[in-house]
């Protein structure tokens, strides 16, 4: 037989690289750094007790039928009148600690969590309408932003929650009044940008309508800084509506957000009563430091010029 006559061997070639998405970019660099995975962990872990925490409490704080002032101002590992152990010791009316920390983180999250969304919502339409129209609809809105940055968030969320009352939906509407001009601001800047390049002006040739234009083609380029401020307010959200709670106009004292706990336990301090402040302190702590620390590493992967 003759080498010709012999069938061809089948090469297999190599398969061509699968190209990486944006996401998958996004998420290898994110992890390359230990420091936000630390800050993940950890805001992961906080977020799943704060889900969890009608299951794994052993007190509901809310329910008053459920706290004895018998058991107020017990230390860590002391037993109730219920007959369950207060590992974080109780507060000054007899709630537990454990109890009251992981369903005050609830009332912190969600509080960022929806304040943040409707900041930027309402920042980033303003930010691209003043882009996109300019002149005198530009020039009044951005001085409307500039008069809302030139005043201390705190005292503009006083002013509005003493107007308001107390309550969880005043404490989202004042933070989010605080909060709009910052993302119209930054949207603005990088709208006007992407204002001004080729694929806009097309478009606008092919004759598509004005809402189109800015919130079909010029907003999607317009998110990466945006998800950089998301994580920063929501941190700043969260300490600022303990802050209010703590100086008695953010929650009422029936219900346990993480201000309203530490100031209860405030008037204790000198009295050796420590845990009552410092146990929900500490919650809030690592609850501002996990965002801050994928805020830091997700601002330094979208913008790499940032990073040190």
């Amino acid at each position: 037989m003759t080498d010709a006559a012999l069938p061809e061997a089948k090469i297999a070639s190599p398969a061509p690289p699968r190209e990486e998405t944006p996401f998958t970019r996004f998420r290898k660099a994110f992890f390359e750094d230990r420091v936000a995975v630390t800050g993940l962990a950890i805001f992961s872990l906080i977020v799943a007790l704060a889900l969890l925490a009608p299951f794994i409490t052993p007190q509901n704080p809310y329910d008053l039928r459920s706290v004895d002032i018998m058991d107020s101002r017990l230390s860590p590992g002391q037993v109730t009148g219920e007959g369950f152990t207060a590992w974080l010791g109780t507060d000054g009316v007899g709630r537990d600690l454990y109890s009251g920390i992981l369903y005050g983180l609830r009332i912190s999250l969600m509080v960022g969590a929806l304040s943040g969304v409707l900041a930027a919502t309402i920042g980033m339409a303003v930010g691209l309408i003043a882009a996109y129209a300019g002149g005198r609809v530009e020039t009044v809105l951005m001085r409307i932003v500039d008069l809302q940055l030139s005043l201390p968030a705190v005292l503009i969320a006083l002013i509005l929650v003493a107007a308001l009352g107390k309550g969880v939906d005043k404490i989202i509407f004042a933070l989010v009044v605080v909060q709009w001009a910052y993302y119209a601001r930054t949207v603005r800047g990088n709208a006007l940008v992407e204002r001004r390049k080729e694929y806009v002006e097309a478009a606008q040739s092919l004759g598509l309508s004005h809402a189109r234009v800015v919130f079909r083609h010029i907003m999607p380029n317009c998110l990466a800084p945006v998800i950089v401020i998301v994580t920063v307010q929501t941190a700043h959200a969260i300490a600022l509506e303990a802050t209010l709670s703590f100086l008695g106009v953010g929650l009422p004292q029936t219900e346990p957000s993480l201000g309203v706990l530490i100031a209860n336990g405030f008037q204790y301090m000198l009295s050796g009563k420590y845990w009552i402040s410092t146990f929900p302190g500490i919650a809030l702590l690592l609850t501002i430091v996990s965002i801050n620390l994928m805020g830091d590493r997700i601002r330094d992967v979208l913008n790499p010029r940032l990073e040190k």
